[in-house]
């Protein structure tokens, strides 16, 4: 069973505070395909569907930080910060040239979905610039608050897809190098997001209000970037959302995705006073694989 998490695999001693720093990747979609994973078609458009909604979400994570920095006097938390924009801005770079590569030049439109999201993340979740200053800093300290609950989305995420097994799927190495790459990174950088709303004081309930929000909306547009791409791919039948929503269960049974109760318990995990997400995977295994990853080796060879 699949669908709740796996408890005491971490034995390996975790290495410390890590310098964080942007790695350049390159990757070939020549031969990859929208259903990447050959076994498992839905659940390829599920993590399709995350792909297209990351890249507006990091860019708001840079706008938004980039406006934070500068109200930040920690040295050592600014180089976190700096760090995280690197690395945040190749991952947009990244899903953003796979949504091009792989989606569009196989036939499927992504332009309506993303121009959705970048409504989202522009208008609705970026700056106000003609609102006073009190207000534009209470809009920052919210949108980073938003951030450090998604960040904890992400590196739940991203310790999840580097212990999942998706090779027995079929799986095209190039995007699963990919999305391994990307929650390495997210693993390696979860604590930053959540050391800047403290340093903001974004606070307890708020954080906790934030988070009851936030996850049914991320659940919703996942569910409904799934539904777009499954009707665009003329591959797969036009499924109605009882049965999309079956067809994903069976393939979170199966570990194809993210188990949907295990990220419930990790989001609620959030509200334990004290919580911090540095136990949200292992550091000392997303830097092993960032040192073996083909996309990052290539470019450094």
């Amino acid at each position: 069973m699949k669908l709740l998490p796996k408890l005491g695999r971490r034995t390996v001693a975790e290495p410390g505070e890590v310098a964080l720093h942007a790695r350049n990747v390159q990757f070939d979609w020549s031969r990859t395909e929208p259903v990447w994973m050959k076994d498992e078609p839905v659940a390829s458009h599920v993590l399709n569907a995350l792909s297209m909604l990351l890249p507006e979400g990091e860019r708001m994570f840079l706008v938004t930080f980039g406006e934070a920095l500068e109200l930040v006097k920690d040295e050592k938390l600014r180089e976190a910060m700096i760090g995280f924009i690197g690395q945040e801005s190749m991952h947009a770079e990244s899903h953003g040239g796979a949504l091009e590569e792989v989606l569009a030049t196989h036939g499927i439109d992504v332009e309506p979905y993303v121009r959705q999201t970048e409504f989202l993340f522009r208008k609705t979740l970026g700056p106000r610039e003609n609102a006073s200053e009190a207000a534009r800093q209470q809009q920052l300290v919210e949108r980073l608050g938003v951030i450090a609950t998604l960040e904890h989305f992400f590196a739940w995420l991203g310790d999840w897809v580097l212990n999942a097994e998706l090779e027995k799927f079929d799986t095209d190495p190039q995007m699963l190098d990919l999305f391994r790459w990307h929650g390495a990174e997210e693993v390696e950088h979860r604590m930053v997001a959540h050391d800047v709303a403290e340093y903001f004081e974004v606070g307890y309930f708020r954080r906790g209000a934030l988070m009851l929000l936030v996850f049914p909306i991320f659940i919703a547009l996942l569910l409904r970037g799934t539904k777009y791409l499954v009707h665009q791919d003329s591959s797969l039948p036009n499924h109605r959302y009882p049965m999309l929503i079956l067809r994903i269960f069976a393939a979170m049974w199966r570990g194809a995705v993210p188990g949907i109760p295990s990220l419930l318990i990790s989001a609620l995990s959030t509200f334990k006073p004290g919580y911090t997400p540095e136990t949200v995977g292992s550091s000392a295994q997303a830097i092993a694989y960032l040192a073996q990853s083909p996309a990052a080796r290539m470019m450094a060879s």
